[in-house]
């Protein structure tokens, strides 16, 4: 009766203290039976507690602040006109193998802004893709064409410069700016770069499987991720990442929480086909294919440390937000709507707010640490293999993946240029106006707030598949 009196004890406690995480107990059956008694929530959020890998983050604290605080408001944010309309080039043809894109469904297709269907504040913006954009809108920018105006013939000095040497001064910067970006910037005077409105085609399961996405997650993970020096199997895993440096460490626990991500949308956002066909179903959450791509017993015991990486590149981001919120309030999200404008303003600023107040942020001041020669390498090779990528996000065969492959990874990207390039080190306290100063462009500022987005969804989604698969 005692016995029986204490394993009742354990089993209360237990279901209560997960009644209050909202997770499920940890192996409720450990001494009862078979682990073929484990609950299938168990099997893929078995991991999700604690603090999270080479963080001092905890699982629990990301779920509070990111669901109470954060999705709510980041959600609202990006219905907004300035962070719906992203340019980009889906016509890139794929540099790594033969290409072969073609949409296997009407789903998979992606609908561009046609010229005319342009906002008007966009077409007007600057074509250039060297930060002027983000000089233009910053709220204390002056009209310095009326300034120049002002003091012709008034001694001023002649700062006119030959054409050649104003092409000239462009090819150095871009290559200056080259070297502290993580992406390739869209070449702005191709004819394939198109505006796509992103609520016009939202992220979701579109057939698209097979050999062609293996092609890319397998290029991504063999061929651009590090590996331990003895190389045990093609993949980097959970059994063997302890053997690499920490910011090796970082870059695969980053590449991993995003497919991690991009897996979870698909699966929350998945078709099902009525009876009558492909086209009259409905979209909505997977729970089989949520535990065919999570659980220990489908993944090799993977599954679990994929939704734990997502909680790391989610601290990753949310680093980058916190450290650029100086620079990205003195922005006017300008779109020329001024009621709309003001709204995002102040959602922009009550959000970055709250971000800030996060009590354990990702400390990227542990990375690539000294000046040394070897450091410095480390470091290209980190932002090469980022940049592959990248890339790579141009083989994708669904137009519809492709457009949120590459606007994702992009964001990323923009985060660990925010987070490594080193411009904003000293405190946060460059000159906002000063052109040689840190700059984001429209389009990293969009990826950026919206590849975030999409993060806060995942981690809001984790919630709902814990209730639908106890249920």
């Amino acid at each position: 009766m005692r016995q029986f009196a204490k394993s009742f004890n354990i089993v209360f406690y237990v279901g209560l203290y997960s009644l209050y995480l909202n997770i499920c107990p940890r192996s409720l059956v450990s001494g009862f039976g078979s682990t073929e008694s484990v609950l299938p929530a168990e099997k893929c959020f078995c991991k999700l507690e604690g603090q999270i890998d080479d963080c001092e983050c905890s699982v629990n604290t990301v779920d509070y602040f990111n669901n109470l605080k954060i999705y709510p408001r980041l959600n609202s944010l990006l219905l907004k006109n300035f962070f719906r309309f992203y340019k980009v080039n889906l016509e890139r043809v794929c540099p790594f193998w033969p290409d072969f894109k073609r949409c296997a469904t009407e789903h998979c297709s992606v609908e561009t802004c046609s010229e005319e269907h342009v906002p008007a504040w966009l077409s007007t913006e600057t074509k250039n893709s060297n930060g002027k954009f983000a000089h233009k809108y910053l709220k204390e920018a002056q009209n310095e064409e009326d300034c120049d105006d002002n003091h012709a013939g008034l001694g001023a000095v002649d700062d006119t410069l030959s054409e050649d040497t104003k092409e000239k001064f462009e090819k150095w910067q871009k290559y200056d700016e080259s070297q502290e970006n993580f992406c390739e910037t869209e070449n702005e005077s191709s004819t394939d770069v198109r505006y796509v409105d992103l609520h016009r085609n939202p992220e979701r399961f579109t057939g698209y499987k097979g050999v062609s996405s293996h092609n890319v997650w397998r290029s991504i993970y063999q061929e651009n991720c590090f590996k331990p020096d003895h190389k045990l199997g093609p993949f980097t895993a959970t059994k063997n990442l302890g053997e690499l440096c920490l910011e090796k460490r970082i870059f695969f626990r980053a590449i991993s929480g995003l497919h991690t991500s991009i897996t979870v949308h698909l699966c929350a956002e998945y078709y099902t086909p009525s009876k009558t066909g492909f086209g009259s179903g409905n979209w909505g959450p997977n729970v089989p294919e949520f535990l065919k791509r999570f659980s220990t017993d489908k993944t090799d015991g993977e599954g679990p440390d994929r939704l734990k990486n997502l909680y790391f590149v989610y601290l990753l981001e949310l680093r980058a937000l916190a450290k650029a919120a100086l620079y990205l309030e003195s922005q006017s999200f300008y779109t020329g709507d001024d009621a709309e404008d003001g709204e995002v303003i102040s959602a922009v600023m009550e959000l970055l707010s709250i971000i800030k107040s996060f009590p354990n942020h990702f400390k990227e001041s542990v990375l690539f640490p000294g000046k040394d020669e070897e450091t410095a390498k480390l470091k290209e090779e980190f932002r090469q293999h980022f940049i592959n990528i990248t890339r790579i996000m141009d083989c994708v065969g669904c137009d519809k993946c492709r457009l949120w492959g590459k606007l994702q990874t992009e964001g990323l990207g923009t985060a660990m240029k925010i987070l490594f390039s080193g411009k904003l080190d000293s405190d946060l306290s460059m000159p906002q106006l000063n052109k040689n100063s840190f700059h984001l462009t429209r389009n990293e500022i969009v990826t950026l707030f919206n590849a975030f987005g999409r993060l806060s969804t995942s981690v809001y989604q984790l919630e709902n598949f814990r209730k639908l698969i106890k249920s």
